[in-house]
């Protein structure tokens, strides 16, 4: 399946607030917000995605068609390792291990401030080297 790039970006975008917000007030509610939000897009896809859906329904239309599609598979890991340090940093915050908290947090802004500022998308490049190393892991059959 493809998608319109600029769906994950502002979902980057948005994401970078909301880490940025955790960082400043360690609100665990917030971080899990956040988790669910990945889960969802790495489970049902980007387009269904809480971020997904606003910005199919109210920023594409005002953007108008995008000039080439991606493949979705590298953003869907994507939200998968953003998943991950979702869980991490609220395990941390939860366990009273603000440090862990912190460095998860900081980790996520520092990749979303990436994919949605620069383009650059760790999670996404983790999948195509994943794919180029070892086809079979990450549906090297699929695009």
């Amino acid at each position: 399946m493809e998608i319109d790039p600029r769906g994950p970006r502002f979902g980057a975008l948005v994401t970078m607030v909301v880490f940025a917000v955790v960082l400043l007030t360690g609100n665990v509610w917030l971080l899990t917000a956040q988790a669910l939000v990945f889960a969802l897009g790495a489970l049902l896809g980007l387009r269904y995605s809480p971020y997904g859906l606003v910005y199919r329904w109210l920023v594409r239309p005002r953007l108008g068609p995008p000039k080439e599609l991606e493949a979705e598979a590298p953003p869907r890991f994507a939200q998968a390792v953003g998943l991950v340090i979702s869980l991490i940093g609220i395990s941390g915050y939860a366990a009273g291990i603000q440090p862990l908290g912190m460095a998860a947090a900081a980790a996520g802004l520092l990749a979303a401030v990436l994919n949605g500022v620069f383009g650059l998308c760790l999670g996404c490049e983790m999948y195509l080297a994943i794919r180029r190393t070892w086809p079979g892991l990450a549906g090297a059959g699929r695009n």
